[in-house]
């Protein structure tokens, strides 16, 4: 499935269009497909989850080790079909036809991981739900060491976003609060089928415990994502529909901060010690 002509070969066999609506453009380029496994460290005996396997090009890269690889896929049609090429395969695959986002997460990784084993997940995310994705998965540490997955250029700006920078927001917060990101290399958008109308990176995110816990995470996001919900306002005022304008004026002068500070100036233990303050 490396090559163009394979997969061209594979989808009229399969009487297959790729689906815009599930984000389906298909990687054709060998040497990124192994720059991707390289990144994501893989070692032998390691748990992979690999989410939307599409027509098995990545699976076929990763299975080069052997690894256990857990394939989730959306598309019935390309689950099955990988699920039929599973005996030519090497290494232990396992095929689920479910939505991701739908998957009971811990109950399918606890039945498969060995004791103190982590899983590690690569995947060609689909962009529209790349976000979804990430907030599904990263409150999962103990269970999950690392992500390496495919994303559009502009949100892996985004992901690795720095304070009084456009990129930054409540999305770099969140990536921040719960993983440290290696921000990979870029690829273009004509090592996909069909060409996709932007350009694509791929990151590496490794997972570590939070700061917080539940249910003062819940809230501390609360803060964050109502702060940069107004990003040009002063904190004071991008808050007052949480705390009152005085009491947010008090604990900025307990973090040495002017009073029009704007939510794009503090880093995140310049946010954390602000919850702590307010709450």
């Amino acid at each position: 499935m490396y090559r163009p002509t394979e997969l061209f070969a594979f989808l009229e066999e399969m009487g297959l269009r790729p689906k815009k609506g599930l984000s389906q453009n298909f990687l054709t380029d060998g040497n990124i497909l192994r720059k991707i496994v390289r990144l994501a460290e893989i070692q032998p005996q390691d748990l992979v989850l690999e989410i939307g396997s599409g027509p098995g090009a990545l699976t076929e890269a990763l299975l080069a080790y052997p690894i256990h690889l857990l394939a989730v896929e959306k598309d019935i049609t390309l689950a099955e079909a990988l699920q039929n090429r599973k005996n030519t395969l090497p290494g232990k695959l396992e095929v689920l036809a479910n939505d991701f986002l739908t998957l009971p997460l811990e109950e399918t990784l606890k039945k498969r991981l060995l004791p103190s084993q982590k899983v590690k997940i690569v995947a060609n995310l689909p962009y529209h739900l790349t976000t979804p994705i990430l907030a599904h998965v990263l409150p999962h540490h103990s269970l999950i060491s690392s992500l390496t997955v495919m994303v559009q250029k502009e949100v892996a700006e985004r992901m690795c976003g720095t304070p009084n920078t456009a990129d930054y927001s409540s999305f770099s917060i969140f990536l921040d609060f719960y993983a440290n990101i290696d921000k990979g290399f870029p690829v273009s958008r004509h090592c996909f089928y069909p060409v996709p109308n932007v350009d694509s990176q791929v990151v590496h995110i490794s997972l570590h415990p939070p700061p917080l816990t539940e249910p003062s995470a819940a809230q501390f996001f609360q803060l964050t994502r109502t702060a940069f919900g107004k990003r040009r306002k002063m904190l004071r005022s991008s808050l007052k529909e949480l705390y009152p304008a005085q009491k947010v004026e008090e604990a900025l002068a307990c973090l040495q901060k002017p009073v029009s500070t704007r939510p794009q100036e503090l880093h995140l233990t310049e946010f954390l010690a602000l919850y702590h303050l307010l709450k």
